[in-house]
């Protein structure tokens, strides 16, 4: 996952969250805004070891399943219970073409996967192993992908269930193989992360 600076916010609709993202992404290309259970979060650049994991698993993914595309651009997803959250996973995996036409802020039917990578910061957390996993099972995406550069992990979430996020969650060490299971169904040989987690 990539940094990120909460700011509090009780009473900001959707609707003016969004306004509040395209203002700031047309003055700042470096950040961008997410709305997660109800408050702000800034997402700002990556570093080259977090693009390195993304390009990584794009690579993984295509040679698995040719059929799927996984985005690395910032495909904003509608997420939670109502869509009331907007969330830029650092991957979404879908149907080649699934996002044609869809906009900045796509629903999450037909995603069958989305990934985040931890970033060295205070609110990893909080942010990766609480809220997004709650939100992305809540939105019912399949498989929620959590490479944990911190502790040296990978955990693939599935089974979402609105009340509760995931069902299933299964952590394994880098360098061990993970089954992405339900719609992604393919195999997953972490042993080559290891070397992306400075």
């Amino acid at each position: 996952m990539t940094v990120m600076a909460e700011r509090t916010s009780s009473q900001l609709s959707v609707d003016m969250f969004e306004r509040i993202a395209e203002f700031a992404a047309r003055e700042d290309e470096t950040v961008r805004f997410e709305f997660i259970d109800g408050r702000i979060e800034v997402k700002k650049v990556t570093n080259g070891s977090h693009g390195e994991i993304a390009m990584w698993l794009v690579f993984q993914c295509k040679q698995a399943r040719s059929d799927l595309t996984l985005n690395t651009t910032g495909q904003g997803l509608k997420v939670e219970a109502y869509r009331n959250g907007r969330a830029r996973p650092d991957a979404v995996l879908a149907p080649v073409g699934h996002f044609n036409g869809q906009g900045e802020w796509a629903d999450p039917e037909g995603v069958l996967m989305v990934v985040e990578i931890t970033s060295f910061d205070s609110d990893t957390h909080k942010r990766d192993r609480v809220e997004k996993p709650q939100a992305y099972g809540e939105a019912g995406i399949p498989v929620y992908l959590l490479i944990d550069r911190d502790r040296m992990k990978v955990v693939v979430h599935s089974d979402p269930d609105p009340r509760i996020g995931y069902r299933d969650v299964h952590m394994a060490e880098l360098g061990e193989k993970v089954v992405l299971p339900g719609p992604v169904g393919f195999e997953l040989d972490t042993e080559d992360l290891k070397q992306y987690v400075d």
